[in-house]
């Protein structure tokens, strides 16, 4: 399932990620450096292709968004599934809000080559300390 929540957030980060410990931890490194989430959406454990595309067709029909931020943690997710539907997604959608993505656990490098061979503008960064500022600095 996906599951979508707004938030008070005003500076129009969009954050995807893998469950409700993940999303608290997400949201705090976010306001850390100084963004706002505008709202956070879960994918669910048994994520697909498809689901990831459907988050990302709720994401991009706000207005307010200006950035999005994906942060995976693959213990059950198979992080090559999440990039495979962002690749796709992204395609779909004709994308052009800037996009950070953390993927980590399960497949991550098999996700990585994937993300890096697809020639679209995607920022994946390792380290959520790291990739939280850069979906920040894409705000401010």
């Amino acid at each position: 399932s996906v599951v979508s929540t707004q938030s008070s957030g005003s500076s129009g980060i969009n954050a995807e990620y893998g469950g409700a410990g993940l999303a608290m931890a997400t949201m705090d490194i976010i306001q850390l450096h100084g963004g706002a989430p505008a709202n956070f959406l879960d994918v669910g454990g048994k994520v697909q292709e498809a689901q990831v595309e459907k988050a990302f067709n709720i994401l991009t029909q706000d207005p307010a968004v200006k950035a999005i931020f994906v942060n995976i943690f693959g213990g059950i997710v198979d992080c090559k599934v999440i990039a495979s539907g962002i690749i796709s997604a992204c395609q779909k959608t004709a994308l052009e809000l800037p996009l950070v993505v953390r993927l980590k656990g399960s497949n991550m490098d098999a996700a990585r080559d994937l993300l890096a061979s697809s020639g679209l503008k995607i920022q994946a960064i390792d380290q959520l300390n790291e990739a939280a500022e850069a979906a920040v600095k894409c705000v401010m």
